[in-house]
């Protein structure tokens, strides 16, 4: 009996940027793909339908695929690469997985050795950073701080040490308490700037420092917002300073391999000098 064939015209999941304000900004290749593909995945079928609408495209089928559904929906979307239908993957706005949902679903596709292609496009990170007039050699991307709690506290720590451009996506009811916090973690002379409403009508774009930030935003603000920090100067940490940070986690009751992770994020040192330190002095 001869073996069944290998079914090699499988589909591709695309990866689709859409514009994060100006329709404009839509490639031709990303229209082509949403209007030829089999199905379109997004996190909101009105948001999206309306925008399609607005692109003069149609799509065949409609599939929510949010924070909630991404990995139930895993298994449909499988089964429609094997069948060799091409999907496509978009987010309200932007590119999928950044801070939006996507990471989960091309993850399950990757594992399921299904074809993964992207149709690059607008990114509000790479926008911000960019207009920013910060070093862009080196830079990160936050996303959405945790919105409290010890989590939050040393993220906040570790922007405020790190030796690099970083980027924070923040809603515009919390700008103005996360640029305070920013200002006690990094300091309320370091520069930063807050893009607001990228690429749309009201587009905006503040530089200064931290202090001057907070007082600027501190009242209501309106669409959406960009926080770009820029890089800590450059400082020695001690040897005591490590020591001292490891027994202050330590007394929490946190264990040694936690507790030099936790000071290695907050101090921006490396782990195994912390690793090394947490062994020779305090064992």
């Amino acid at each position: 009996m001869n073996e069944p064939e290998e079914n090699t015209n499988q589909g591709t999941l695309y990866l689709v940027a859409t514009p994060i304000g100006n329709l404009g900004d839509i490639s031709r290749r990303a229209c082509q793909v949403l209007e030829e593909v089999e199905v379109v995945a997004c996190e909101d079928t009105r948001r999206t339908g309306k925008l399609l609408e607005l692109l003069g495209l149609q799509a065949k089928r409609l599939l929510i695929a949010n924070e909630h559904t991404e990995s139930s929906i895993g298994p449909t979307v499988v089964d429609l690469l094997a069948q060799g239908k091409d999907v496509a993957l978009v987010s309200d706005a932007g590119t999928p997985a950044i801070s939006d949902p996507g990471e989960r679903l091309v993850k399950h596709v990757v594992a399921n050795e299904h074809q993964v292609s992207v149709v690059p496009g607008p990114s509000a990170a790479v926008a911000a950073v960019t207009l920013s007039g910060f070093p862009t050699k080196r830079w990160a991307m936050e996303g959405f701080l945790p919105r409290k709690g010890q989590e939050r506290s040393v993220q906040l720590k570790a922007i405020g040490l790190a030796d690099r451009t970083t980027v924070i996506f923040e809603s515009p009811k919390r700008l103005g308490k996360t640029l305070s916090d920013l200002a006690a973690a990094c300091g309320p002379d370091r520069p930063a700037a807050v893009m607001r409403e990228l690429t749309k009508l009201h587009e905006e774009s503040v530089r200064g420092t931290l202090a001057e930030l907070r007082e600027r935003f501190s009242g209501d603000v309106k669409g959406e917002t960009v926080i770009v920090v820029s890089a800590a100067e450059a400082q020695e940490v001690s040897d005591e300073t490590i020591i001292n940070a490891l027994e202050e986690e330590l007394a929490k009751g946190t264990k040694t391999s936690g507790a030099v992770t936790q000071v290695s994020i907050a101090l921006g040192v490396q782990r195994n000098r912390v690793y090394a330190l947490a062994h020779q002095k305090l064992e």
